[in-house]
């Protein structure tokens, strides 16, 4: 009988050891590779501020879009993100520094697909997460107007580059979001002809605040 009573009362004292065990483990079972799809919301102020402003009265404008992130356990993403900006506008010129508009309307839309390479540094806590990239992007621009000579019309495509620095916050174990800036510079498009070349603007990019709705660990 006191061979059994010791028994149980070993039993009962390993127990909770064991429960700790399990526990420490569950709290680090980030994957080694988890893949992630997001949806953004970007508003960006493009670089070609005097253009923007004389087309659409204003160099502010809103993107959306979305992509897969890619996230290994040791730090390093990567992201592929496609985004849209489409917007009707109306052409202009410029005469010693002052827009005056047409009256013409002009339909202007960017299709930006970007990869993102970067890296996740060490939690500031369990849901606070710091990080940095860089990358290219294949940026398509489409412009059309009414009234305007087939040569008038814009439909090119060319690389541009980007630095993103900003902050993912977890809100649960499936769930995320995170908040960033961007900045991208794209040349070739702008600056070759028309109001962007009297303005000498010559930069399709520029900087964005953007925020994006993550599903995945």
């Amino acid at each position: 009988m006191k061979a059994l009573i010791t028994l149980m009362c070993a039993a009962s004292l390993a127990t909770p050891a064991a429960a700790q065990t399990r526990s420490s483990v569950t709290l680090d079972d980030t994957p080694s590779v988890s893949l992630r799809p997001f949806l953004l919301l970007s508003g960006e102020r493009f670089s070609a501020h005097d253009t923007f402003n004389a087309v659409f009265g204003q160099s502010f404008e809103l993107l959306w879009g979305g992509g897969l992130q890619l996230v290994f356990k040791k730090g390093i993403y990567v992201d592929v993100t496609a985004s849209r900006f489409s917007k009707t506008g109306q052409r202009a010129f410029i005469f010693n520094g002052e827009s005056f508009p047409l009256g013409i309307p002009l339909v202007a839309t960017l299709t930006p697909v970007e990869v993102t390479v970067g890296y996740r540094f060490t939690a500031v806590s369990s849901r606070f997460w710091p990080y940095v990239g860089a990358g290219v992007g294949s940026y398509s621009y489409n412009e059309t107007s009414d009234f305007a000579d087939t040569s008038d019309q814009v439909d090119t495509r060319h690389v541009g580059y980007l630095l993103v620095g900003g902050a993912e916050f977890r809100l649960s174990r499936w769930f995320g979001l995170t908040g960033d800036v961007q900045y991208t510079r794209v040349p070739g498009i702008l600056g070759n002809d028309g109001l962007s070349q009297e303005t000498g603007e010559d930069n399709l990019g520029g900087a964005a605040a953007r925020l994006r709705v993550l599903v995945g660990r």
